[in-house]
């Protein structure tokens, strides 16, 4: 007989809510805006607020809103041609304190946002943006991996008691020790062997020689892409800008897409742009009279003080070429309040070989100064002749100039900062670390926001024609059936949607066309029950007992037929990258979404119309 049990209705109406629930964010639109956020401890308050709309008013652009969230200033704005006006405007008008940027904003109500209800995230091709393809500069990487094994075996030697007339970087990949006696060769050779045991040591009469083995060439340069990837995820993460693609390619290229980012250079100083601090000790002498002569002490250079307010000259400051620690050797970092001065700081952690040298330069400097210098190398494009020009500017300044009142290793507090959110701005690039290699940028395409709703508009628009086709057809050729297998549909697509916005799935064009590749599996399984059905009552069964023996006998064929497509899927998500990623997650979504609305939603809506009437002489299907 044809029965549906009470609790698989139940089930019916709890997905069927929870489909409602979970697709109705996307149907608030997200708004064009420009985000403002502090460059280095610039305030973000309500005197920027009322400025940035006073400045963009009189421009005649009229934002939607102007207000502050816990890090930026958001400008909401109408359409993407008044974004980009006012991000312009207010690059002029703000300067080098506040970094703007692009970005769309949600306007899903807050009761949704709590329930975990999103929109699904548009891709690149659907939403516009930029994408990036670089480089990593491998020599760089391998450059800077001896110098820091250089200084690594001065730090050894020093440990172990074994004089050194220098430690210089040799021919091809090899650090050459000379040793100051020679009766100490075999106490190097061991120690080295032990420290290092992925170089080749081959020893001379007083001179040893480690040589990078082709094993560790190779995983060094792995390391080196690998931590670019992992450092500029966790730096667009951090900053906001976008929800970002960032993936390895090949051996030694990184892509970058920033879905919603249409200021290309604007990206290109959030990627290339590290920050790190560098400790060094002050030297005593005239640092005015050394910058307008430029007569500076041999073991020294100048730097400038960090300004603390526009239009102050930059106040000179003399410190030593030799570096007693860098950011780079730091295991962790985090902001703070200095107990002693009540300043943001950040709480730093040596490693170990840093650790040593900060404990020797604080035991024997005890009352001098040590100054902190904050650098940042940031890439920039000019247009020269009519030609984008790419080059780095290198910023450094004197954050702190403090005296050394204590003994301390790889374990201190660094203040001087501005404000607790510039700490944590520092404290966060520094934890996610500085680029392993310089990177350059060998491929730049922007999709421009008209493309990307265009790509929207003919997506949709293929999907609405297939779901329509389905619908008229099934309507004219299986009747009731036909009503059934169309809301059946329906929820199919509602669940779709709901699941990968839950999930946080990024929609891509790909992604487009598994949904509507999903629309048209899923008839394929609802013309597969209603066939069964029509033969079941062409051999003469009665209408309850056909339609009970067509749902049965379909559901085992349905569930071989989309195992095999979800097994593909899964192999297209597990070996394929970007947007066949995208395509994969939407068929697989789908599919299990279809064998649910299609075996058990069907079913019930079936059972609901004939199930309770005592004699059925025909069927409408």
């Amino acid at each position: 007989m044809l029965t549906f049990p009470r609790w698989k209705y139940a089930l019916i109406l709890l997905v069927t809510l929870f489909g409602l629930l979970y697709a109705l964010p996307n149907i608030y639109p997200q708004d064009s805006s420009v985000q403002i956020s502090s460059a280095r401890g610039a305030p973000i308050n309500a005197q920027l607020q009322q400025r940035v709309k006073a400045d963009v008013t009189a421009a005649g652009i009229q934002p939607k809103a102007v207000e502050i969230d816990p890090k930026s200033l958001l400008v909401r704005l109408s359409n993407p041609d008044d974004q980009s006006r006012a991000a312009d405007l207010l690059r002029s008008k703000l300067g080098s304190d506040y970094v703007v940027a692009l970005n769309l904003v949600s306007n899903v109500p807050d009761w949704l946002s709590k329930l975990g209800a999103r929109p699904m995230q548009l891709g690149l091709d659907l939403q516009g943006g930029v994408h990036f393809t670089m480089q990593v500069d491998q020599k760089a990487a391998l450059d800077k991996r001896m110098e820091a094994l250089s200084e690594e075996v001065r730090t050894l030697m020093a440990d172990r008691k074994i004089a050194v007339t220098g430690v210089e970087r040799g021919a091809g990949n090899s650090v050459v020790i000379k040793l100051a006696n020679a009766a100490d060769l075999d106490k190097a050779v061991t120690q080295l062997s032990l420290s290092q045991p992925d170089m080749r040591i081959d020893s001379g009469a007083d001179t040893v020689t480690m040589t990078l083995s082709a094993a560790a060439l190779d995983r060094f340069a792995t390391e080196a892409v690998e931590q670019n990837v992992g450092t500029l995820r966790n730096r667009i993460n951090a900053l906001g800008v976008a929800e970002p693609i960032i993936q390895r390619q090949g051996k030694d290229r990184i892509v970058v897409q920033l879905a919603g980012v249409q200021d290309t250079a604007q990206a290109k100083r959030i990627l290339g742009a590290t920050a790190t601090l560098e400790w060094r000790a002050t030297v005593d002498g005239d640092a005015v009279a050394a910058e307008q002569t430029g007569i500076v002490p041999p073991n020294a250079r100048v730097f400038y003080y960090k300004q603390q307010a526009p239009g102050q000259p930059p106040i000179p400051l003399l410190l030593n070429k030799r570096l007693i620690a860098t950011g780079d050797q730091m295991v962790g970092a985090s902001a703070s309040t200095d107990p002693q001065s009540g300043t943001p700081s950040v709480n730093v952690k040596l490693n170990d070989a840093a650790g040593q040298r900060m404990f020797d330069f604080t035991s024997q400097n005890v009352g001098k100064n040590m100054a902190v210098v904050y650098v940042e190398r940031i890439p920039e494009v000019t247009m020269v002749d009519g030609k984008e020009v790419h080059s780095t500017r290198v910023s450094e300044q004197v954050i702190s100039n403090a005296t050394v009142n204590g003994v301390f290793g790889k374990d201190f507090i660094t203040s001087g900062l501005g404000s607790m959110q510039e700490a944590q701005d520092l404290a966060l690039l520094l934890r996610s670390g500085s680029l392993a290699a310089p990177m350059d940028f060998v491929e730049e395409r922007v999709v421009g926001p008209s493309l990307g709703k265009q790509n929207v508009e003919n997506g949709l628009k293929a999907i609405l024609f297939s779901f329509g086709f389905a619908l008229v057809f099934f309507l004219i050729y299986y009747r009731m059936f036909g009503i059934i297998t169309c809301l059946s549909l329906l929820l199919n697509l509602l669940l779709l949607i709901a699941v990968m916005g839950l999930f946080g799935a990024t929609l891509t064009l790909p992604g487009l066309a598994g949904i509507a590749l999903t629309v048209g599996m899923s008839v394929d399984a609802n013309v597969l029950i209603n066939e069964r059905i029509r033969e079941e009552l062409r051999d003469g069964l009665p209408p309850k007992k056909a339609i009970a023996e067509g749902y049965d006998r379909a559901s085992g064929t349905i569930a071989d037929a989309n195992l095999t497509a979800i097994l593909a899927g899964i192999a297209l998500f597990a070996f394929g990258t970007g947007p066949v990623k995208g395509f994969a997650i939407s068929m697989i979504v789908g599919i299990l979404t279809s064998m649910f609305t299609a075996v058990t939603v069907s079913r019930g809506l079936a059972t609901l119309i004939y199930g309770g009437k005592r004699k059925i002489k025909s069927v409408a299907i």
